[in-house]
Formats: C-alpha cells, sequence, structure tokens
C-alpha cells in the first residue's frame, strides 16, 4: 500500500506540475497524511504550498474561516464542513489547488447516524465549483486514515481531469 500511495502522489504532482498549479490541504482526522504523502516525493516544493491540520473545530474556524453555524448545524464530519475546510484553503494560501479532509477514523467517536469509517472530502480548483463526497471506509484507525488518502489523491486526479 505504501508504494501505491507514493506512485499516487506522483502522478498527481506530475498533474500539477504540468498545469504549473500548487496544491493546498487541509486535514483532520488524516493528521497530515495527505500533505506527508505528497511531499514524500522529490520536488513536491513545485506544487506543494501548504497543509492546514485543524483537528478541532476551534482551529476549522480561525485557520479556515469555517462557519461555526456550519459546525453547529451539520457537524465538523460533514460534506458542508469539508467544502468549507477547502475553500478556505484558497483564500489562507497562494495554492489554485485544495482538498480537503473530515472525518471519523476511531476507534471511538462514532456514532448511529456518522459511524467510525465516517470521512468526508472536497476538492476546490479556482474557477470550478468545488466537489464533495462522502465515503464510508472500514478498518482499524490506521487503515481508515491510509484509505482515506488514497481516495483523496485519486479523487483529485479525478477532478483535475476537468482543467
Amino acid at each position: 500500500m505504501e508504494n501505491d500511495l507514493y506512485n499516487l502522489a506522483a502522478k498527481v504532482g506530475e498533474l500539477l506540475k504540468h498545469h504549473n498549479l500548487m496544491l493546498a490541504t487541509a486535514e483532520s482526522c488524516t493528521g497530515g497524511l495527505v500533505a506527508a504523502t505528497i511531499t514524500d516525493v522529490p520536488g513536491s516544493s513545485h506544487y506543494f504550498d501548504r497543509g492546514f491540520i485543524t483537528y478541532s473545530n476551534a482551529a476549522k474556524i480561525e485557520m479556515l474561516g469555517v462557519r461555526e453555524s456550519t459546525l453547529e448545524t451539520h457537524g465538523a464530519v460533514s460534506v458542508e464542513t469539508a467544502r468549507e475546510m477547502a475553500e478556505g484553503v484558497l483564500g489562507q494560501s497562494s495554492a489554485e489547488v485544495s482538498l480537503s479532509v473530515t472525518g471519523v477514523a476511531g476507534p471511538s467517536g462514532g456514532t448511529k447516524a456518522k459511524p467510525v469509517g465516517t470521512v468526508c472530502f472536497a476538492w476546490c480548483i479556482a474557477s470550478i465549483p468545488t466537489k464533495t463526497s462522502m465515503m464510508f471506509f472500514a478498518g482499524d484507525r490506521t487503515a481508515i486514515r491510509i484509505q482515506a488518502v488514497q481516495f483523496a489523491l485519486e479523487s483529485l486526479l479525478q477532478f483535475s481531469s476537468l482543467l
């Protein structure tokens, strides 16, 4: 799996570099694993601007401009929050592309409505409508986080095909 993630990150990097775009990330449940995966690839400084680890609601509000009302109405694990995180990254960086991840990696914290393994994503490219998704992953905390990184990067490749 580790080699697969590296190869996926390298493909993302090639695409971003080809289009002369910079990426920034906003992560909650993955705790910086998306950014770490991207920056494992040599030369990533040509297409990776920065990563925000906004684990707490306060960090989401203060660093990314997520509205308190969004968190109160939809919760931190929601496509609405993921959207505001991804859009907030573009306002707080010099990147043209962003992605966000927020979810319940477990082993606790799940609810009936949002069980462990629920992860929400958003991808934002300036001038293209933001895309969001909610996924349900199985396994332990590590497995859920790795699946989330893989899905985030694979989906970024698909979304970037709109360029």
